[in-house]
């Protein structure tokens, strides 16, 4: 699959979020694991909610929030959490 055919993996965050940043780097590691395994992935796109009122109120006090195809993670800070939602999400009933 071409990036430009990976589903979008959407990291809802905010500028000084440390929690964020380290959601991030979980996420980007399992995504490389998945890859070398041959399993499926997603583009991990940032996205800030500052720049949006409505996320602002969605998310603002659930961040990091993690949303693959309509389904939402909020509060993704554990990586076993975040391991199993990529699963669900890119493999099974969320797919």
């Amino acid at each position: 699959m071409t990036p430009s055919h990976l589903p979008e993996l959407v990291l809802y965050t905010r500028d000084g979020c440390h929690l964020c940043e380290d959601t991030r780097a979980v996420v980007q590691g399992l995504l490389e694991e998945r890859a070398a395994h041959g399993r499926r992935v997603a583009a991990l796109h940032d996205r800030d909610i500052a720049a949006d009122p409505t996320l602002q109120r969605r998310f603002g006090s659930t961040i990091p929030v993690l949303e693959l195809n309509g389904h939402v993670l909020e509060l993704a800070t554990s990586p076993a959490r975040i391991r199993r939602f990529l699963d669900e999400a890119l493999e099974g009933s969320l797919a």
